[in-house]
């Protein structure tokens, strides 16, 4: 059985939304035991991914 934790990451810009931090929180989540498993869009505004949210996953 798995456990999973969700990290909400905030883009930044205008016409070309970028996401700066993921790398960051992949790595600091990777040291403390959990995997990367993925991503979901958490908030769209004007057709553009503003804000997602990385999923971990670890074997409980």
């Amino acid at each position: 059985m798995y456990e999973y934790e969700y990290t909400t990451v905030i883009g930044e810009g205008m016409a070309a939304t970028k996401f700066k931090e993921h790398r960051e929180i992949i790595d600091r989540r990777a040291k403390d035991g959990w995997r990367y498993a993925g991503w979901v869009p958490s908030h769209i505004s004007g057709g553009e991914i503003v804000q997602i949210d990385l999923i971990f996953e670890r074997e409980t």
